[in-house]
């Protein structure tokens, strides 16, 4: 594996947390959004990621898509909400704080790796010219 390989893997995992950290965000942001602009509550949504194969670089992460959620909607027996159903029910974000919290420490866990990953191969780099120069 190639320098530059290692600084675009690193990279590349860099803005796939990025991007996964923001949709994360937005899911405990609308933990409790019971209608949108369809009329539904929020759905939630989960990043799918993939290998990247291309060009000379081998190697790295990118997000493929951003899917919403297919498990169903949290039901809460509350009556007097404006969204309530004619039984009294308020159907809630899919969104479940604990795993999304969860999510989030992984990702950023991730994330923190890639930045080591990157800042030692700098180092290296460094150590390598002053080996040279002298």
């Amino acid at each position: 594996m190639g320098f530059f390989n290692l600084l675009n893997i690193a990279a590349t995992g860099l803005s796939a947390q990025r991007i996964r950290i923001n949709v994360i965000s937005s899911n405990l942001a609308n933990a409790n959004t019971t209608k949108t602009e369809t009329g539904e509550p929020y759905k939630r949504k989960a990043t799918i990621f993939r290998e990247v194969f291309e060009g000379e670089f081998k190697g790295g992460v990118k997000v493929d898509s951003i899917v919403e959620d297919k498990k169903p909607f949290i039901l809460k027996y509350e009556p007097g909400h404006p969204d309530a159903n004619e039984e009294g029910y308020v159907q809630y974000p899919n969104v479940n704080p604990i795993e999304e919290m969860v999510n989030m420490i992984e990702s950023t866990r991730s994330y923190e790796a890639n930045v080591t990953v990157l800042n030692t191969a700098k180092q290296l780099a460094m150590r390598a010219l002053e080996i040279g120069r002298g």
